[in-house]
């Protein structure tokens, strides 16, 4: 769908040349300590040429020794310890399918104690399903004409459940009712006015539980059978993990809308969700769900995750998730969010470390630090061993190289 420059190989090659060419924060203490090492170095062979010629050696044998230290010392393996292993990291990374956005992302990676994760599409296959409908007994109106109504309402969106309605309800089964004035309440409904031709329009709405409690705050009424029924099925369908709608009409003159009816869709688990959990668990990290789902769907799919009660956040509005990674640092944790959706970027910018999934927007893998070109949850766990065995390397070399002049130098200067 691209050529040249904006084609993904490109745009691959060109993230993993951007990261390889930037500093990390730990390069620039190494360069600080290398621009005193080499006046040093200058110094101790000066002191040491000085040294043995004032202790009675020829000035031939004292300069012997005072360009030893010069030989010997080795600037450049200090200089190198770093980007070195940077660039053979990245470059591994990038082989299996992890696109490091900077070096800075990956030595803060080796620290992340917690990783959060996104629900639609990151943990679940991001296909949901319609697996439910449901009338309430007071509504006066039939499943069709519920499901003709719902579908004129979703007819424009792009939101997955949007999708999963119109593909539940054939175009032949809408008959003629037309939605005008759609309006998305980000995170929580969509309204529109929808009517057959020629017939006054009423104003309904398709939204969540918080939804259907701001805008019917004493609904489900104890005293009706009607409303219970169609509650305890939503309850029931909610406790098996499935994601539940509610349609309201919006009548003129009424203080609340009216509870027409409710639809429950269902995602699956991405075979490999649970599997990718309990590996970063094994490796020490807390893991986090952080979905817009009412608690009791999202207390399930925690439990098929392996998750405990108090490690699934819910209900989250879009907008809140990045309120919810940045109480998570507050608390001195070094937080990675994993998410693919637009309404992801804002948790993926301010979380430590953003972690993108591959075929997520283009947004949110522009907001990510790290990029994972496969949609498998199971990758996160590798990036962070990755990164790591990168910057275990990367103080190895440091390491061995301050060993190596702290050693060899004043053998040099003695004349050894």
């Amino acid at each position: 769908q691209a050529i040249g420059g904006d084609t993904m190989l490109s745009q691959i090659i060109r993230r993993v040349a951007d990261a390889q060419a930037v500093k990390a924060p730990i390069q620039r203490v190494v360069d600080k300590v290398s621009a005193i090492f080499v006046p040093t170095v200058l110094l101790v062979a000066l002191l040491t040429g000085l040294g043995w010629w004032l202790a009675g050696s020829a000035a031939e044998v004292a300069l012997i020794r005072a360009v030893a230290v010069l030989v010997i010392a080795c600037p450049c393996a200090l200089g190198l310890a770093t980007p070195a292993a940077i660039m053979a990291g990245t470059g591994a990374a990038a082989r299996q399918g992890i696109l490091i956005k900077d070096p800075e992302a990956l030595e803060t990676a080796c620290r992340i104690q917690v990783v959060a994760f996104d629900k639609t599409g990151t943990l679940t296959i991001g296909q949901p399903k319609v697996i439910e409908w449901a009338v309430a007994g007071d509504a006066g109106l039939s499943l069709d004409v519920v499901r003709a109504i719902t579908a004129a309402i979703q007819s424009g969106s792009e939101h997955p459940l949007a999708k999963a309605v119109l593909a539940d309800v054939p175009v032949s089964q809408r008959g003629a009712w037309v939605a005008s004035e759609v309006q998305a309440v980000p995170g929580q409904a969509v309204q529109a006015r929808v009517a057959l031709p020629g017939q006054f329009t009423n104003v309904w709405s398709l939204g969540s539980g918080h939804w259907l409690q701001k805008n019917c705050p004493d609904w489900p009424d104890p005293e009706s059978s009607v409303h219970e029924e169609i509650f305890s099925l939503a309850e029931r369908l909610q406790g098996q993990g499935a994601t539940v709608s509610w349609l309201l009409r919006h009548d003129e003159g009424r203080a609340a809308p009216a509870v027409i009816g409710m639809l429950a869709f269902g995602d699956e688990l991405k075979p490999e969700a649970a599997e990718a959990v309990a590996r970063l668990q094994r490796m020490g990290l807390e893991t986090v769900l952080i979905s817009g789902d009412n608690r009791g769907a999202a207390l399930a799919m925690g439990q098929r995750l392996g998750l405990s009660d108090e490690e699934v956040l819910a209900p989250v509005l879009p907008g809140d998730k990045a309120a919810q990674v940045v109480r998570l640092r507050a608390q001195g944790r070094v937080v990675a969010f994993v998410g693919d959706g637009i309404n992801d970027a804002p948790a993926l910018a301010r979380a430590n470390v953003g972690i993108a999934m591959g075929g997520g927007s283009g947004i949110a893998i522009e907001a990510g630090d790290v990029t994972l070109l496969r949609a498998d949850p199971r990758i996160v766990a590798e990036a962070i061993v990755l990164a790591r065995r990168t910057w275990r390397i990367v103080m190895q070399n440091f390491v061995w190289a301050l060993a190596y002049n702290v050693i060899a130098i004043p053998a040099a200067a003695l004349g050894y």
